[in-house]
């Protein structure tokens, strides 16, 4: 049975036919149940969830800085979602066993504050040395607070700092887990503006080996 809600125009909750409906952070959505796969595991269908899977593991273990990264593109679906739907889009390579994280297309934010032209990575004392351009371009400023993100692909593990250095110092150096000695790691910078409301679309710096 389903409750009519808010008058025949408005949104309803529970299902009728083939029809669900339900409310989801105060928006009332309506969707038919999916009809029956007679071939679940189509080529197509296999290489789609082994996307969605290797992006949600991705995303999944830096959550909190998703959050950030995409809540100006959460609209209608959580921060979470939307970084799915693009990086399912956008950040993954190959095709059959070789399907992977193409790391320079993914991004772990999104959004028109300018960014960087260059950045540099370099690996020393059981950590990473992160230097950017402070060019300003736009509507940055030096005040802008700089996010910086390192995933590690063998641990599936990532770390990450936000508000600890401002765009106007150039650099910041992070110490890493001892665990992480000789793995190669991942890293992405991006930009927030003074207010917050503002960011940048991350930008892949590159990888590096961890040495002591």
């Amino acid at each position: 049975m389903g409750i009519i809600k808010k008058g025949i125009l408005g949104g309803f909750s529970g299902k009728v036919g083939n029809v669900v409906g339900a409310s989801w952070k105060g928006i009332d959505y309506i969707r038919s149940l999916p009809s029956t796969v007679r071939n679940p595991r189509t080529a197509g269908q296999v290489r789609q969830r082994t996307k969605f899977s290797i992006v949600q593991g991705f995303l999944t273990s830096m959550t909190p800085f998703i959050r950030i990264g995409f809540k100006n593109y959460a609209g209608k679906q959580s921060a979470m979602n939307a970084a799915l739907s693009y990086n399912v889009q956008y950040g993954v390579k190959g095709e059959g066993a070789d399907i992977d994280l193409d790391y320079p297309n993914i991004l772990v934010s999104r959004g028109s504050l300018f960014s960087t032209t260059d950045t540099t990575l370099d690996g020393e004392f059981g950590g990473i040395s992160f230097g950017w351009e402070t060019d300003l371009s736009g509507n940055a400023t030096d005040e802008d607070s700089v996010l910086l993100l390192m995933f590690n692909p063998a641990k599936g593990e990532s770390m990450y700092i936000d508000n600890a250095v401002t765009r106007s110092q150039g650099e910041s150096y992070i110490s890493v887990p001892a665990l992480w000695e000789g793995d190669t790691i991942e890293c992405y910078i991006s930009f927030v503006s003074e207010d917050g409301k503002e960011l940048s679309n991350s930008k892949y710096m590159g990888n590096i080996e961890i040495t002591e």
